[in-house]
């Protein structure tokens, strides 16, 4: 069974795949990385105003990494906010998509976020820097493949 929005976007030609229903009736889709940009100033201009989340995920030891977009179309008079998640796939060798700062400014942190921890690199982000760990860290603590460095040190906790 296919949601709305899946069926919309396939009406205009636009690549996807449903991944079906969550637990709340949110409709999964997945997009591929090279698609990510265009679908998501589509999904925009379509009325999905508002990023509530991004995140990433390591899928499998050695396999793919995932990033996820919860978007939410708000309109004023309209009592249940229509909901979506999208899922982009990559490979862990070159884990590369576009940022979609510039057209929902709140996945800033979010995106660095998971460059910082899953090594996942945003094309155009204007700031893509690590956020939670120091510059020097070496690797990606979040990946299931991540060997943590046996070299801690306990230092003042006050």
């Amino acid at each position: 069974m296919q949601g709305t929005l899946s069926v919309w976007l396939a009406k205009r030609g636009l690549i996807h795949r449903s991944l079906g229903f969550d637990y709340q009736g949110i409709e999964t889709l997945q997009i591929k990385p090279e698609d990510w940009h265009s679908i998501a100033v589509i999904l925009y201009v379509y009325g999905y105003n508002y990023l509530r989340s991004q995140c990433a995920y390591d899928v499998a030891p050695g396999g793919l990494l995932a990033s996820v977009y919860h978007l939410t179309r708000i309109e004023y008079g309209v009592n249940q906010a229509e909901e979506v998640c999208i899922k982009v796939f990559m490979h862990r060798s070159n884990p590369r998509i576009p940022s979609v700062f510039w057209v929902w400014k709140s996945t800033d942190f979010q995106e660095r976020e998971s460059y910082d921890m899953l090594g996942i690199t945003y094309d155009s982000h204007p700031r893509l820097k690590r956020i939670l760990m120091p510059e020097s860290w070496i690797g990606w603590p979040l990946r299931k493949d991540y060997i943590a460095p046996n070299f801690y040190e306990i230092q003042d906790a006050y």
